[in-house]
């Protein structure tokens, strides 16, 4: 009954979503020397695997022609949004801060309208392209930490960087929704969910044979089933029916609650310091965010 209940209910539904996402960014942290990422990653999608396709394998096996007419599409999809975007999330992690991750992962929607207006044509409007300089002003301030120096020199963090490659490989996969094969979305996600466990395969196999490599503490089993039960399973679901019950539109909007959700619990389960630039940072891309997404209405 409480279940059906949460599932009426898309507002809580996406709130839990994004918390389960800010409480990846977290995870990421917890991980670091405790579980290596490419053993990480594909751990996540067994889990995953195993918990999906026993539910939805019927569902899938039903409109497995449709899915197999647009296999290779599927495929670059799964590698980009689930495979390297998880595989570079984990790596930054080792990098930077869980702060500065939830930050940066906050500036997705613009990149993705970005990408939408060079790919698509999409039409920006001014306050659009405002809201854009706002967002993109406060990346720059958390990967130079609020230097200013930084940025002249072009000397930024690797995990930063590594970062905003991710969000770049997870837009091109966001984008790529369009194209996708006309299924129900759960289902699909299975789909995707088995083709990153293969593609994540041969990079922790890499990975074990290193001279360095160590296998996974109980901590590094603890977050890789909270991953794969939380970020990976349940926020999709979450989402996926929110979707369907606001439109994607709607939904986007919560995305605002990422960066604010990563610096809480930043703060209060890592002990990161909420420095001055933090503070910036976070105003400029939720403020920027807003901008386009009133802009976006306006039109």
């Amino acid at each position: 009954m409480m279940i059906s209940r949460l599932f009426a209910v898309p507002s809580v539904l996406l709130i839990l979503t994004t918390l389960m996402w800010a409480m990846n960014a977290i995870s990421g942290q917890l991980a670091v020397g405790e579980v290596t990422p490419y053993t990480l990653v594909l751990m996540r999608w067994v889990l995953v695997v195993a918990v999906m396709w026993p539910i939805y394998g019927r569902e899938v096996i039903q409109h497995w022609p449709v899915i197999k007419a647009r296999m290779g599409v599927v495929i670059l999809m799964s590698i980009a949004g689930f495979t390297g975007f998880n595989t570079l999330f984990y790596v930054a992690s080792i990098h930077t801060t869980g702060l500065n991750i939830g930050i940066l992962q906050g500036s997705m929607p613009v990149v993705v309208m970005l990408g939408a207006f060079f790919i698509y044509g999409t039409k920006v409007t001014a306050l659009q392209a405002i809201g854009v300089a706002t967002t993109l002003v406060g990346v720059a301030i958390v990967a130079s930490r609020g230097d200013a120096q930084v940025l002249l020199d072009l000397a930024f963090n690797n995990g930063d960087v590594i970062m905003l490659i991710a969000i770049l490989f997870y837009c091109a996969y966001t984008l790529s929704l369009a194209r996708r094969p006309d299924v129900p979305p759960i289902p699909l996600f299975a789909v995707f969910a088995v083709i990153a466990l293969i593609t994540a395969l041969p990079l922790a196999v890499w990975e074990f044979f290193q001279a360095d490599y160590q296998p996974p503490s109980m901590q590094g089993w603890a977050v890789t089933v909270f991953v794969a039960i939380f970020p990976s399973c349940l926020s999709q679901i979450f989402f996926l029916r929110a979707i369907d019950m606001v439109g994607p539109s709607k939904a986007t909007v919560y995305t605002n609650l990422v960066p604010i959700f990563t610096a809480i619990l930043a703060v209060l389960i890592l002990g990161e310091d909420f420095a001055l630039y933090h503070a910036l940072a976070l105003a400029l891309v939720i403020g920027g965010i807003m901008l386009t997404q009133r802009g976006s209405r306006s039109a």
